[in-house]
C-alpha cells in the first residue's frame, strides 16, 4: 500500500537515536521499508553534519538534511549544501563579547565541526554530542572561521547573565540556556543565528523533495521540534516528550524518548 505522506523527517537525539548513540534495528527495517515504497526519508537536528552522518548512514539515508536546527542544509554525503545561514561578522562581535564577558567557556561550530580553546577541554566530551569533529585551539584561532553558532559553558549564573545580554539582540541572534548534564551548577547557553528553525528546515527541505509540508510526517522529542510540528501534516511526539512538546503534535507515540522503536511506531501509524 502507497503511504499517504511523501516525506518523513526525524528528529535525532531521543528519537532516531537510542540513549546509547546507536538506531534501533526495527527503526531501520521500517525506514527501509517507507523507503522501498517511495517515500523520502530525512533528518532534522540540532547536531552539525558531521555528527549526523552515522544515523544517516545507518539508515541509507542520503539526500538533504537538516542540520543546526536549519541554519545548515546538506546531502548526508556532504557533496552538496542547499542552504548555510552562518553568523555575520557583527552578529559574532554579539555572541563573542557577551561570552567573554561572563566568563564562559565557548565552542564555536562551523561546517565542519566544532574549535574550542584551553577554557573547554573539561568539556569536550559533552559536546562531543553535537560533532565528534573537536579541534582544540587558541581562542583567537577559536572564532577564525565562519561560525554557524556556538555552545558556551560555564556556571549558572554566569550563562543565565550572558544569555540576557544576547536576549536584547534576540532579532539578530537566536539563545537558549539549559543545564548541562551531570553537572550541578553547570549550564550552557547555545547561540545561532535568528530566522532558520527546524519549521524553515522543513519547508525547504519538502521543496527539495517535490512535495509540500502537508505532505510530511515528523517525529520529534523536545521544544526545537515545535516549529517542525506546527507545519507538518502530521506530528509525533515522543511519549515522554514535555508537556508542551506533546500538546503541539497531532500525535502522541506510546514509545519513550531514547528507548528505540519509536520510529517504527509512527510509520506504522501513519500508514507507512
Amino acid at each position: 500500500m502507497t503511504p499517504p505522506y511523501r516525506l518523513l523527517a526525524l528528529d535525532l537525539d531521543g528519537t532516531l537515536l537510542r540513549d546509547d548513540h546507536t538506531v534501533d534495528p526495527r527503526d531501520v527495517a521500517a525506514i527501509a521499508e517507507l523507503q522501498a515504497a517511495g517515500v523520502t526519508v530525512t533528518i532534522v537536528t540540532g547536531r552539525l553534519h558531521s555528527g549526523s552522518v552515522d544515523a544517516a548512514r545507518a539508515c541509507a539515508i542520503d539526500g538533504a538534511i537538516a542540520c543546526v536546527e536549519g541554519s545548515h542544509i546538506v546531502d548526508a554525503s556532504g557533496d552538496t549544501t542547499h542552504a548555510h545561514h552562518a553568523l555575520a561578522p557583527d552578529e559574532v562581535a554579539v555572541l563573542r563579547g557577551a561570552i567573554d564577558e561572563h566568563g564562559l567557556a565557548p565552542f564555536v561550530f562551523d561546517a565542519g565541526g566544532i574549535h574550542h580553546g584551553p577554557a573547554g577541554a573539561p568539556f569536550a566530551d559533552y559536546v562531543r554530542t553535537w560533532s565528534p569533529a573537536l579541534r582544540a585551539v587558541d581562542d583567537a584561532a577559536a572564532w577564525a572561521t565562519t561560525p554557524l553558532g556556538a555552545v558556551a559553558i560555564g556556571p549558572t549564573a554566569a550563562v543565565a547573565a550572558a544569555h540576557a545580554a544576547l536576549a536584547d539582540h534576540a532579532g539578530r541572534v537566536f539563545s537558549v540556556r539549559f543545564e548541562v548534564r551531570g553537572r550541578p551548577g553547570t549550564s550552557a547557553v547555545l547561540a545561532r543565528v535568528a530566522g532558520p528553525t527546524k519549521g524553515t528546515a522543513l519547508t525547504e527541505l519538502c521543496r527539495l523533495a517535490g512535495c509540500t509540508v502537508e505532505q510530511a510526517v515528523v517525529v520529534g522529542d523536545w521544544i526545537n521540534d515545535v516549529p517542525m510540528f506546527r507545519v507538518a501534516g502530521r506530528a509525533f511526539a515522543m511519549g515522554s516528550a514535555p508537556d508542551d512538546v506533546r500538546a503541539a503534535a497531532t500525535d502522541e507515540l506510546s514509545t519513550a524518548a531514547g528507548a528505540g522503536g519509536g520510529i517504527a511506531e509512527a510509520i506504522r501509524r501513519a500508514g507507512g
